[in-house]
């Protein structure tokens, strides 16, 4: 084994690129490939396997119970290896249960009731939006979900529809799949051997949207978020707000593997994580070809546990004498071959060593950072304390020691699965499941799940889904985004207001109010989309939309009774158009009252004296006519 080859893979040298400083080519020289997975709560008054009020949430609570999780046979007889990771943990879970919001059906004391049928239109009605092939029945499945977030060990989800697309820019990106699933607790802590949930939000109906790994750049991933996103929300059937959605996007590049980034709560952070996870895979791959050319394999790493707990006694180290003083105990772990490359970086501001660190916080519950410490790193134990731990694993100085303390047990642990992570590391990028870190990174949640963890659900018939019914349903479905763009800019809407509009909650009044413009040469499509848009005015005196005002309006407008700078100041009653020699003489005299001061730059003060005439003139006089009078006078 040649442990002492020099690493020159210009994958491994740091710093990294941080996010904007590559230009979409890299990404596609990688091989990337970037799927999403979006989870959207329906808007419903039930939830959806029992009579619970959805959407009621309360830091209350009226009742806690602890369990504890274990793992099930699949229906072939086999474990899930998520479920086996979580066992491993040793949690006891604890859920906080308010009576309003909880019943004995979510604990797993009472059968399901029948899926909510609201549930299953709205899920119908979105699907058919998405282009999916629907299902002719759907049957309802067990996830096993051994984390505690949901009490009864598994989630109820049934499929809705597949093969499905959505339009980005001239081309399809595919819908894999869209379920429908009722949601899991909100974890309220997490904390060494005790997660504890609150159970308001558990068995609400949602969403779950399945993409195609079709986005290639960080870009595309969150453009078709956005683009999803807004299609469910033009619906009006999901809830919006905190929390009512959430994103986990999968990430590979070639020669790596999916990885699951789980709970990307706003989109805006799609694009540093798609980055971060790209340079990781990256630099795992070049840190399984060192070991290779090392002839490092996962046969060679041996489960070797030191104890160095009076070796490291006394250290200068504070927080591992503290520890020890507490009663923990210290393990070393060496890890031959791995020269050099601990100190590698694989994300920005990251190295290989925190892989290890993070199984350790997961698996061992050592979750009190710094939870171990590696003798390539400055500022732990001293160097003579090094070569005293080097000496009792009898291994050489240049060897990579990692030293991990607490409780015997959790150590034991920690140990084990700091060598399962380094033979990993000889296969190249592991399949995890992994969370998004405040600074764009990401760390360790748990392995990625795989099919032995579904199986049909006993206690619920298939749901037989009529075509007079998805007809009914059809016939309602409001228009998609991309197609109102279409139809806003035939009516020659520029891009920017039909952005806007075509996801706005004023599209059906535009609808309705665009025919009345035909024989208008007045107010044109442009300028309707414009008031329309504008909050001042989207919302008269009694603080609703009333579409008999903005018929008698638009009416008006056609007339030439009154102007759009008129309907622009949100009046109850536009002010009636003024001639324009009345026109004239309120410009006059609203510059007769300027105000001393103001700008001196001669673009900025000629918009400093427009917006106080406009502001004069209160709608009664074009913006056009106001500003050639304006500049007549200054002339």
């Amino acid at each position: 084994m040649s442990q002492d080859l020099p690493i020159d893979d210009p994958r491994l040298r740091g710093p990294l690129p941080a996010y904007g400083q590559w230009p979409p080519e890299r990404y596609r020289e990688l091989g990337l490939k970037v799927g999403l997975e979006i989870h959207q709560q329906l808007l419903t008054t039930r939830k959806l396997f029992c009579r619970c009020p959805a959407g009621r949430y309360a830091p209350e609570h009226d009742a806690e119970i602890l369990r504890h999780m274990r793992p099930t046979l699949s229906e072939l007889g086999e474990y899930d290896g998520t479920a086996l990771m979580e066992f491993k943990t040793r949690k006891q879970i604890i859920y906080l249960l308010r009576n309003e919001t909880v019943c004995t059906y979510e604990m797993d004391d009472a059968p399901p009731f029948e899926l909510n049928a609201e549930a299953l239109e709205r899920a119908i009605a979105i699907a058919l939006l998405l282009n999916c092939q629907l299902v002719s029945e759907v049957h309802i499945a067990r996830k096993q979900y051994l984390d505690g977030s949901i009490p009864t060990g598994f989630q109820r989800t049934a499929i809705v529809g597949v093969s499905g697309h959505v339009p980005l820019r001239g081309r399809r990106i595919g819908i894999r799949q869209l379920a429908i699933e009722e949601d899991s607790c909100r974890e309220v802590a997490d904390s060494g051997h005790t997660r504890t949930y609150r159970t308001d939000r558990l068995g609400m109906p949602l969403i779950e949207t399945v993409t195609e790994p079709d986005m290639t750049t960080p870009e595309e991933a969150a453009d078709v978020g956005q683009l999803l996103r807004r299609l469910v929300r033009v619906t009006g059937l999901v809830r919006t707000g905190a929390g009512a959605a959430r994103q986990d996007v999968n990430v590979s590049i070639a020669g790596g593997t999916r990885i699951e980034v789980k709970g990307v709560h706003s989109l805006r952070a799609i694009p540093a994580l798609v980055h971060s996870e790209a340079l990781r895979q990256r630099a795992l791959l070049a840190i399984r070809d060192a070991l290779r050319a090392r002839g490092v394999s996962a046969e060679s790493l041996r489960e070797r546990f030191v104890d160095v707990t009076a070796v490291v006694r006394g250290t200068g180290c504070q927080f591992i004498r503290q520890a020890l003083e507490g009663g923990a105990v210290a393990t070393a772990v060496p890890l031959p071959g791995f020269a050099g490359l601990l100190d590698a970086p694989t994300q920005p501001r990251t190295t290989f060593l925190r892989e290890f660190s993070d199984r350790v916080r997961v698996i061992a519950c050592l979750d009190e950072l710094p939870n171990l410490v590696c003798s390539t790193q400055e500022g732990t134990l001293g160097s003579l304390e090094w070569s005293r731990v080097a000496k009792a694993c009898n291994v050489s100085a240049e060897t990579p020691v990692i030293v991990v303390w607490g409780r015997a047990e959790d150590v034991a642990t920690a140990c084990r699965e700091i060598v399962l992570r380094a033979r990993e590391a000889t296969q190249g990028v592991p399949s995890e499941t992994r969370q998004l870190l405040d600074d764009g990174t990401n760390g360790f949640e748990r392995i990625l799940p795989g099919p032995n963890r579904m199986y049909p659900d006993t206690d619920l018939p298939p749901v037989q889904v009529a075509e007079s019914r998805l007809q009914a349903i059809a016939a309602d479905l409001p228009e998609p985004p991309w197609r109102r763009r279409e139809r806003l800019h035939e009516l020659g809407v520029g891009e920017d207001l039909a952005e806007r509009l075509s996801r706005h909650a004023a599209w059906p009044l535009f609808t309705r109010l665009a025919p009345r413009l035909t024989a208008s040469e007045r107010l044109k499509p442009q300028q309707l989309a414009s008031l329309l848009l504008d909050r001042r005015c989207a919302r008269p005196a009694d603080d609703a939309v009333d579409p008999a005002w903005w018929e008698r309006t638009i009416d008006r407008l056609a007339r030439g009774e009154i102007l759009p700078e008129g309907v622009a100041t949100g009046a109850d009653e536009p002010p009636p158009a003024a001639a324009e020699s009345d026109g004239r003489r309120r410009v006059a005299a609203a510059l007769a009252e300027l105000p001393a001061g103001g700008p001196a730059q001669p673009r900025q003060r000629e918009e400093w004296i427009m917006g106080h005439v406009m502001r004069a003139l209160r709608g009664r006089v074009p913006g056009r006519l106001a500003r050639d009078i304006v500049k007549e006078a200054r002339s």
